[in-house]
């Protein structure tokens, strides 16, 4: 968290959570559209399911190290950054789940009295 003397940190933008996180299947999503490609094909040239990556790219599951490696290879886009984007996407739907907040307002109180 970015802090600077006399600014309320939650006023920096860097610190702003976004309204609605971006799953990486969003950006795999335009690039297959904006490249004129079909998702089977695309899968078929990735060597993998066109259901999973169908599922990807719809934002239904998550896109794994792998195969962030193999869009990586089939499309260009950095590894890392898809990698990245799906744990940012991860965090902050955890942080929002009604019962892993609950959970984590008990265990911050255990440790506070730790």
């Amino acid at each position: 968290m970015i802090t600077i003397k006399g600014i309320n940190p939650e006023m920096i933008a860097n610190n702003l959570e976004p309204f609605e996180p971006t799953h990486p299947g969003e950006l795999l999503k335009d690039e297959i559209e904006c490249r004129g490609i079909s998702q089977k094909k695309l899968a078929d040239d990735m060597g993998v399911s066109y259901v999973i990556l169908n599922d990807m790219v719809n934002c239904k599951r998550a896109v794994n190290p792998k195969y962030a490696l193999l869009f990586e290879a089939a499309l260009g886009i950095p590894a890392h950054i898809l990698a990245g984007m799906q744990s940012d996407y991860d965090m902050i739907t955890a942080k929002r789940t009604p019962s892993f907040i609950e959970k984590l307002k008990k265990v911050r109180k255990v440790a506070a009295v730790l």
